[in-house]
C-alpha cells in the first residue's frame, strides 16, 4: 500500500496549524514541517502533531522552500498544504485508488474564503473555488520563486479533496509577494502568468489603474490555450475595469472573448455588472446594452455552479438570481423581483433576505 506524507512550510502560525493538521492528520502516514523561522508555538503545535520538524533560513523563494521540505519526506507521495488550508470534504479512503499509481499529479479543491464589500459599505463573507496541484508522487518538486507551480508533464487529475481557504481573511500577504512578483517580471517581463498574479495582488489592494496595467500586458501574452488561469485572469481584468469606469476596453473584450467564455457563469455576471454601470454612467452612449443584463444573468443560472470553472461561489446561483430580483424591482415587474429574491434567499444570500422583508413591509 502506497504511503502519504503531509509536507508544509510554516512561519508564526500557531492560530491556523492545530485546526489544519488537526483535520487532515487522517489523511497521511507521516507529516513533515518545515520552519522558516517562527517566533510564536508553531513548532510546539507541529511536534504535538508527530510532525518531523526541520529549519530553513527563508530566502524570498517558495519553491525552494516547498522543495527543502519535500525532500524530508521518504514516502510515496507528499500532500503539500498551508497551514491555513483546512479539510472540510475527502478522507485517505477517496484516495486510495488515485494512489496506486504514481503517474499523476493531484489536484485538490480549495474553497477561498475573503471579505467582499457591499453596498452600504457592509462588508460580507464571500468565497471563490481554485482547483491547485498539491498531491504529488515521490519526487516531484515546484519551481518558481513566487506562486509557485509544480515541475512536472504528469498530468493533471482532480482528487476528491475539499480544503477551506482563509488566508485572505488575513492582512499583509500581498504586501509581502507584490515585490518579489515585480522581480520576476522584470527578469521576464512577458511572462503571462506572473503579470497576471501582480494583476490579481493589485486589484485585491484596490489598486485599480495599476492592476489594468498589469491585466492589459497579461493580455497580450497569455496563451488562449494551455493555462489554468486565463479564463480567471479575463474575468477580474473586466472587474478592474468597472472599478476605473473604462466601459469601452471592457465591451471590447467582452465581444472577443464571448464565445470562450461562454460557458463562465462568472463571466456572464461580470457582463451584467458592467453592461449596468455603463449605461448609468452614459445612457445615450450605451442604453443599446439594456437588454443584455438580464439575459446576462439568466445565463448565469442555466450555467449554474461549476467549481472546475475556479469561480466565485454564487455566480451561477445565489448572486445570479439576486441581480435578477433587483433588475425585476427597478423594472417595476414585484412579483418576477420576489421570485428571484426568494430563489437567492432560499441559499441564505443576506442581501436577498433583507430586501424580501423590506418588499413585504
Amino acid at each position: 500500500m502506497s504511503t502519504l506524507a503531509i509536507v508544509m512550510i510554516v512561519k508564526n502560525e500557531e492560530e491556523s496549524l492545530a485546526r489544519c493538521l488537526k483535520q487532515a492528520a487522517g489523511l497521511a502516514d507521516k507529516i513533515y514541517i518545515t520552519d522558516t523561522g517562527s517566533t510564536d508555538r508553531t513548532r510546539e503545535i507541529a511536534a504535538a502533531y508527530g510532525a518531523v520538524v526541520t529549519d530553513y533560513v527563508w530566502n524570498q523563494d517558495f519553491a525552494a522552500a516547498r522543495n527543502f521540505a519535500l525532500s524530508q519526506s521518504d514516502c510515496d507521495w507528499n500532500l503539500m498544504l498551508d497551514a491555513d488550508e483546512y479539510l472540510a470534504e475527502g478522507s485517505r479512503k477517496d484516495l486510495e485508488d488515485f494512489l496506486k499509481c504514481p503517474d499523476k499529479i493531484g489536484a485538490i479543491e480549495l474553497k477561498n474564503y475573503y471579505m467582499e464589500e457591499m453596498q452600504g459599505g457592509k462588508q460580507e463573507m464571500a468565497y471563490t473555488y481554485l482547483y491547485v496541484s498539491r498531491l504529488l508522487p515521490g519526487g516531484v518538486r515546484f519551481t518558481g520563486r513566487i506562486h509557485e507551480q509544480v515541475d512536472s508533464e504528469l498530468p493533471l487529475v482532480s482528487v476528491p479533496l475539499l480544503f477551506e481557504h482563509d488566508g485572505y481573511l488575513k492582512q499583509g500577504k500581498a504586501e509581502r509577494n507584490l515585490p518579489i512578483l515585480f522581480e520576476e517580471i522584470e527578469k521576464e517581463p512577458t511572462d503571462s502568468y506572473f503579470l497576471y498574479q501582480a494583476a490579481e495582488t493589485l486589484r485585491g489592494l484596490k489598486r485599480y489603474p495599476e492592476a489594468c496595467r498589469y491585466y492589459e500586458r497579461f493580455y497580450v501574452h497569455v496563451p488562449e490555450r494551455g493555462t489554468g488561469y486565463r479564463a480567471n485572469g479575463i474575468i477580474n481584468y473586466l472587474y478592474a475595469l468597472i472599478e476605473i469606469q473604462d466601459w469601452d476596453t471592457g465591451l471590447g473584450i467582452i465581444e472577443k472573448e464571448h464565445t470562450r467564455l461562454e460557458g463562465y457563469a462568472d463571466f456572464h455576471f461580470a457582463c451584467g455588472i458592467l453592461y449596468m454601470k455603463a449605461i448609468l454612467a452614459d445612457t445615450r452612449k450605451y442604453i443599446s446594452y439594456l437588454p443584455r443584463i438580464e439575459q446576462s444573468y439568466l445565463t448565469c443560472l442555466e450555467i449554474g455552479e461549476v467549481p472546475a470553472n475556479q469561480g466565485v461561489g454564487g455566480t451561477g446561483s445565489f448572486r445570479a438570481a439576486y441581480n435578477l430580483g433587483t433588475w425585476y424591482e427597478v423594472a417595476g415587474s414585484l412579483e418576477k423581483a420576489k421570485e428571484y429574491y426568494q430563489k437567492a434567499a432560499k441559499e441564505k444570500y443576506q442581501p436577498a433576505v433583507e430586501r424580501l422583508a423590506l418588499l413585504k413591509s
